[in-house]
């Protein structure tokens, strides 16, 4: 009895001084509002976690690039290699890439750090250009979402920047190759072309000042960059709600999930020890970047076969399609076989993805917020579009390395340009319309299945002789994702008055009719009026 008293008075002395602490916390700090936070609840979906994957990548990078921080001299002074990887000794390189070299071979577990730093760079892009997608195509990029997909595209042009700037840091043959190639870029630009060059590399090419520029941006202006836009999209992604797919019980008011704490701290942080053992055993198993078969970068000298990492695979795509053109005015050469691949096409790759919400908006005419993941099959037109993009894409990535292709297979150099020149016209626009066809049978299908049921592969003969396939009903939940579906309706020819123009109002008109002229409506009047109890019928937003 003594020793449950004891008890007792110990387990109230240590509520109260719980009690008191949260109260001068709370006072001081926003505990209750974190308390709210913690119960913040987020949607289970597998292809949630692709931004995961991509903030944990960016976290490994951070981890792996400090410690490479420690041993990496960023010089381009000539030094005279007298290291342990023989095959070098004697050889004249830059300090830079004496270090590097000495990271890979003289470091204890230099080259398995570096070549996780190299991996996880790899997959923090591909994630993020996944995870783009996936907004892209479940229309998750709506109002009110418009600014995050914007930081979301600058994520990623930023991650491009970082990618390139950490892979020239080594000034081996491959990444001077690539620097080569970027400061004939930079000559293309009319007028300011040459002035644009000797700042980059501090005077002519390729200078003593480019590596030192480079690791100060790779390691401190683009990270921070990135840290803070990172901060910024978390901040939206908790005050804008999680989108969550369509379901029984989900609506655009609501979000149904795990909680923030327990659960999805406890799933999430099992996903970044995932991610970073998985980085690790890439790093053990699979070679990456090997500077030292490499060699030096010297100016006179190019390295044959040369590819860059992927995301700046379809830029050297379109560099060896675009055939050779050049224009001299006023005693200026404006080389478009350059400006037009490299400087024009990037510019308006990234000007679409920035401008596209606010275009869709327009010819919808939904002002509505959305917080309800859309089917890909449930927009045709812009699924069709995005896998347009990735055919484009992939035509210009596959291009980059159509030397490699050539002396592979046997094949002439020529013919496979010629060959990925029409790809690259006539693949994008059949995607489009091949995509757009198959969702709107999809979409047929999943009426058919919403009015007959599912069939059950048993046949029955009836009176008449004959034979019928019996169905069965589709449970609650995939009938209620299946009249979720809403088909917004073209807008009306005539625009509204004061608002535009008649030949905009045309425009615009015309452009809704393609994106939704062509609908299937998930039931008729007949199979709306026989929805369940509690299931509304899909509608149009209101305009």
């Amino acid at each position: 009895m003594v020793l449950k008293r004891r008890r007792a008075r110990a387990g109230a002395r240590a509520r109260r001084t719980a009690e008191h602490t949260v109260t001068w916390a709370d006072g001081r700090l926003p505990v209750s509002e974190g308390g709210v936070l913690l119960r913040k609840a987020f949607p289970e979906h597998w292809s949630f976690l692709l931004g995961e994957i991509a903030l944990y990548s960016f976290v490994v990078l951070l981890l792996t690039g400090v410690w490479l921080t420690l041993f990496f001299h960023p010089s381009m002074t000539d030094v005279v290699y007298d290291g342990s990887y023989r095959p070098l000794v004697g050889v004249t390189m830059s300090e830079a890439y004496r270090s590097t070299v000495d990271i890979s071979f003289d470091v204890r577990g230099g080259l398995l750090i570096r070549q996780v730093h190299h991996w996880a760079a790899l997959v923090f892009l591909s994630a993020i250009g996944v995870h783009l997608l996936r907004i892209f195509f479940t229309g998750a990029f709506r109002r009110p979402r418009e600014v995050n997909w914007m930081i979301g595209v600058t994520l990623f042009l930023l991650a491009l920047a970082e990618g390139f700037a950490g892979y020239s840091l080594p000034d081996d043959l491959l990444s001077g190759t690539g620097l080569r190639i970027a400061q004939g870029i930079m000559l293309s630009i009319p007028v300011v072309g040459t002035y644009l060059s000797m700042f980059v590399f501090g005077g002519q090419y390729p200078g003593h000042d480019l590596v030192p520029r480079l690791y100060s941006l790779h390691i401190l202006l683009i990270p921070g960059l990135l840290l803070a836009l990172v901060t910024v999209h978390l901040i939206l992604v908790f005050y804008l709600k999680h989108t969550q797919w369509a379901g029984r019980g989900r609506t655009r008011h609501n979000v149904v999930g795990k909680p923030l704490f327990p659960q999805f701290a406890a799933g999430s942080t099992g996903l970044f020890f995932m991610v970073f053992g998985v980085l690790t055993v890439f790093a053990a198993l699979a070679q990456i970047n090997p500077i030292w078969v490499y060699g030096p970068y010297r100016p006179d000298t190019v390295s044959a076969g040369s590819q860059p990492d992927w995301y700046v695979g379809f830029l050297e795509g379109a560099l060896r399609l675009m055939p050779p053109f050049e224009t001299s005015l006023a005693g200026h050469t404006l080389m478009w076989n350059v400006l037009v691949p490299a400087v024009l096409l990037p510019g308006v790759l990234f000007t679409v993805l920035y401008a596209y919400p606010f275009f869709e908006r327009w010819v919808t005419g939904d002002r509505e917020e959305h917080h309800l993941c859309d089917r890909p099959r449930d927009a045709p037109v812009r699924t069709g579009l995005g896998v347009a993009a990735i055919c484009f894409y992939a035509v210009l990535t596959a291009a980059g390395g159509n030397d490699i292709l050539a002396r592979t297979f046997g094949l002439s150099l020529n013919l496979l340009t010629w060959v990925f020149r029409v790809c690259l016209v006539v693949l994008p626009p059949l995607a489009l319309m091949v995509t757009k066809r198959v969702c709107l049978a999809l979409q047929e299908r999943e009426r058919e299945r919403l009015e007959h049921g599912e069939e059950t592969g048993e046949l029955r003969q009836t009176l008449t002789g004959g034979y019928v396939e019996s169905s069965t009903p589709l449970d609650a939940e995939e009938r209620h994702v299946l009249r979720s579906r809403r088909e917004p309706l073209p807008l009306a020819p005539a625009p509204p008055a004061g608002e535009e123009s008649p030949e905009v109002g045309r425009l615009r008109a015309t452009l809704s009719e393609w994106y939704y002229g062509d609908r299937v409506d998930p039931e008729d009047s007949a199979g709306a009026e026989a929805a369940e109890p509690g299931e509304a019928p899909a509608a149009g937003p209101e305009r």
